[in-house]
């Protein structure tokens, strides 16, 4: 998507670590107009999959699985949480997710009247770079006995292992900027 990689390029910021920062417009803060795009080119590149309801993570995932529901004509939007809060059942799908950016691990849950077998699930995030959110994800899902439509991100770092792990376990996975390289001196390269 070129005007998405024209933006990484213009506001995005490479940080040490190896970490793309763009929430100046798609975490943090949100260009809406540019979201609808995201929203309209997984909606054009998921509409044969016809997904019942999209699945994310908290909290950047919400902003973008909300736009692409509108593109689907507003099918609902699941998003796992990463805490547990006290109004949450105990009945809870959970998986175990690595934050690449944080460093930290958390267990994520997504409530059980949310996710039903059957159900075709559109599994969509910001960034995937190790997989372990989409990973996560998709474990929830197979507890619910629900069958994935497909798996998006805005981001991809294609040097690092996520795109190919999501794809050796047979799913369909489509990105919307593949980032092939970066460097500390705020080069981005895309493929």
């Amino acid at each position: 998507m070129k005007l998405l990689e024209e933006r990484i390029i213009r506001d995005g910021r490479i940080l040490p670590g190896d970490i793309l920062k763009i929430d100046s417009f798609l975490n943090h803060q949100i260009d809406v107009r540019l979201l609808d795009e995201i929203g309209e080119e997984f909606h054009r590149l998921f509409m044969d999959c016809r997904p019942d309801k999209i699945l994310t993570i908290e909290a950047s995932g919400i902003a973008i699985a909300t736009a692409t529901s509108r593109s689907f004509g507003y099918i609902p939007v699941v998003f796992a949480k990463k805490t547990a809060a006290s109004n949450m059942s105990d009945a809870v799908y959970q998986a175990s997710e690595h934050s690449y950016t944080r460093n930290i691990d958390y267990v994520i849950q997504v409530a059980k009247d949310y996710l039903k077998e059957g159900e075709r699930i559109l599994i969509l995030d910001d960034f995937l770079a190790n997989g372990e959110a989409m990973n996560a994800m998709i474990e929830i899902c197979k507890m619910a006995k629900a069958e994935i439509a497909g798996c998006g991100s805005v981001v991809c770092k294609t040097y690092q292992s996520g795109e190919q792990r999501i794809k050796d376990l047979g799913y369909k996975v489509e990105v919307l900027a593949r980032v092939k390289s970066m460097t500390d001196d705020g080069k981005i390269e895309f493929e």
